[in-house]
């Protein structure tokens, strides 16, 4: 693990080192607190792009809380994408805030407030980036 300055890349380095892989526990929180979003998933399968679209997702979000390389342009492209698909934005965004969520629980007494904050602050950027004309 390195010792990222990046609040929010810490905390994914520091859920890496307990948990293999987040998809289920990601999905599980999602499914739970939006049990609509369940039903847009194919029952063959789903697990493989479940895996796909959260990885897309985290390439994403680490892209966008650093440096902004263009991988964080998928959002934008994916909230137009899901929409043509009846997912609401309200529920893509929400996924974005599940993932937070699960790392905060993961973490227990590591997630401290900078990431908190971090994380926070990455939320309110996301959903006003992800309305921006683009």
């Amino acid at each position: 693990m390195s010792d990222s300055a990046n609040p929010i890349e810490l905390s994914f380095e520091l859920a890496a080192s307990r948990c293999a892989d987040l998809t289920p526990s990601v999905y599980q929180r999602l499914f739970s607190m939006h049990p609509e979003a369940q039903a847009m998933f194919r029952s063959q399968g789903s697990g493989l792009v479940q895996g796909s679209m959260l990885a897309l997702t985290v390439e994403a979000i680490l892209d966008f809380a650093g440096p902004r390389s263009g991988h964080f342009r998928l959002i934008a492209c994916e909230v137009a994408s899901h929409e043509a698909y009846g997912t609401p934005r309200e529920l893509f965004i929400a996924f974005f805030m599940v993932i937070r969520d699960t790392l905060r629980d993961l973490l227990g007494d590591e997630w401290s407030p900078d990431i908190a904050r971090a994380w926070d602050t990455l939320l309110a950027e996301i959903d006003a980036f992800a309305v921006a004309p683009t």
